[in-house]
């Protein structure tokens, strides 16, 4: 493995040099690919969590009263931003997790669309807009989006710069401060992407990363934010729910998914086959939208099956800061082992591995095969529950009713991903499964990339969605002005009140052929 570039580290310990005390306890985080410490950066407690606060209240107030137009233009500027920086940021996050490079630009370019969005889309979104009144002409309506206040992002460390500082550029945008907690594994990632933003023109006090443990930090965000964004377990997800719906603040979440691919018969299957090894072991299957399930139709079964397990072979396993590797390595010593419990239970319950399902030390302290499965039943540990790692298994199926059924035999509904015969055929089916998101001809990036359209999970997979419309709304608070013209509900004099009331019910009766109503 080429060793990563010195300087990286050293701007990565720079970007933590806070103003804090010697006494100050620090963290070291360590690089997956060797288990070496890249540098350390200071535990945030629930005061510095309170400063934050203190700080984005009063920067908040200045930033939403500046025109949407104006905020907008600061995150272009960080999307210039991150595009002349992109080989140190995909650096920093290959650092902290451990994953190929082709998965870390997976986080750059999501960073780039959804500024390049946002910025595009605010003005008209968060802009005042006419309805009509309850009574024309005597009302005018306007309806205007306010911002929500001091957001808290709440980020996960499997894709940690882009599920913390991509999470709040729809805040910024529309008017909020944002405090993040960034997982305690990976706060690099989200320091880096911060930086840019404080480059770009970002207040300072608007934005604060503040790392540190869940149990301090991130109970301290729960409590003084104004909405909560979350990416997560969907165990830690109702906890936080919870939390939030006590106080009655907003909480939108993207929780775990067990995810269906399902391929028909006249599919491509060469296509499909390449195409499941991405979808399958981006980040090493450390990605909710991962696929971990899947249904072939049983004519084509074998000839796929043959396929896939030859693309998984050939699928480059290794550390480097370059793109010569497909899959990465596992982000700790937790995954590592939840990942060897689910193969080895699976197998002690009659479960036949195809290719992979070791552990491989010789590459590093955290990689492990990416691994193919048959005959795993709902008995087995990998069955039923999320493995977040390099496992996936294969169920041969007599028809796509039968695919349907299975795949929305889930308490999840994240992400899916059809193969058939046709365009067409793909989207019908695409229409009969349980999932925020599905994929024709592809495993999970297009859904995730089309920013314009809502992203998020059903069932035990989520609340709320990021991007589209609602991705940028739900960081507002509608507000309603009516204005009374003319009259108000009271009868103008020399009206008597019995005939003023029939006379209002006649109007409202009549209501109903304007436009609009």
């Amino acid at each position: 493995m080429p060793a990563p570039k010195v300087d990286v580290f050293d701007r990565l310990s720079a970007l933590a040099a806070l103003d804090e005390p010697d006494a100050r306890q620090r963290k070291t985080i360590a690089e997956p690919f060797t288990g070496k410490p890249l540098g350390s950066v200071p535990v945030g407690t629930a005061a510095d969590v309170a400063s934050a606060f203190a700080k984005a209240q009063v920067a908040q107030a200045s930033w939403a009263a500046r025109p949407v137009p104006e905020r907008a233009a600061v995150l272009e500027r960080y999307r210039a931003l991150v595009v002349e920086h992109r080989k140190f940021l995909m650096d920093v996050v290959q650092a902290e997790t451990g994953k190929a490079r082709w998965a870390a630009q997976e986080e750059i370019m999501g960073m780039m669309f959804a500024a390049r969005y946002f910025s595009k889309v605010a003005p008209r979104l968060l802009g005042a807009h006419k309805v009509p009144g309850a009574f024309p002409v005597l009302n005018r309506a306007t309806v205007r989006a306010k911002p929500k206040g001091v957001v808290g992002v709440i980020a996960p460390w499997n894709y940690p710069m882009l599920l913390s500082v991509g999470d709040a550029i729809p805040a910024l945008i529309a008017g909020n401060a944002v405090v993040v907690k960034p997982d305690t594994q990976t706060p690099f990632s989200a320091l880096a992407a911060a930086e840019l933003l404080y480059r770009a023109g970002l207040p300072r006090d608007l934005l604060a990363v503040v790392p540190g443990a869940g149990t301090v930090v991130g109970t301290a965000i729960v409590q003084g934010c104004d909405y909560l964004m979350f990416t997560g377990s969907s165990q830690t997800g109702r906890t936080l729910a919870e939390q939030c719906g006590r106080r009655l603040i907003g909480f939108s979440a993207e929780l775990g998914g067990k995810n269906p691919m399902i391929v028909a018969e006249g599919a491509d299957l060469d296509a499909a086959a390449k195409a499941a090894v991405r979808a399958c072991f981006s980040n090493a299957g450390q990605l909710c939208i991962s696929i971990e399930r899947l249904y072939v139709q049983r004519t084509i079964a074998a000839a796929f099956t043959e396929k896939f397990v030859a693309a998984v072979d050939a699928a480059k396993l290794g550390a480097a800061y370059d793109y010569s590797t497909d899959i990465g390595s596992l982000i700790s010593e937790a995954q590592l082992e939840t990942v060897s419990k689910h193969v080895a239970d699976a197998t002690s319950k009659g479960a036949k591995v195809l290719t992979g399902g070791k552990a491989r030390p010789d590459l590093g302290p955290l990689f492990f095969e990416p691994t193919v499965l048959v005959e795993v039943t709902d008995e087995m540990e990998c069955g039923r529950n999320e493995t977040f790692g390099p496992l996936v298994s294969i169920y041969p199926v007599d028809s796509v009713t039968e695919a349907v059924r299975l795949a929305n035999d889930s308490d999840y509904g994240l992400n899916a991903s059809v193969w058939a015969a046709s365009k067409h055929e793909g989207e019908r089916i695409a229409g009969q499964l349980h999932a925020g998101t599905v994929c024709v001809d592809e495993g999970y990036a297009p859904a995730w990339g089309t920013t314009a359209a809502p992203m998020g999970g059903m069932g035990i997979s989520g609340v709320g969605r990021r991007h589209g419309p609602d991705g940028l709304l739900k960081f507002t608070e509608p507000q309603t002005v009516v204005v009374t013209r003319f009259l108000n509900l009271d009868p103008p004099k020399l009206f008597p009140h019995d005939k003023w009331q029939p006379f209002l019910m006649t109007i409202a009766r009549n209501l109903r052929h304007l436009p609009g109503r």
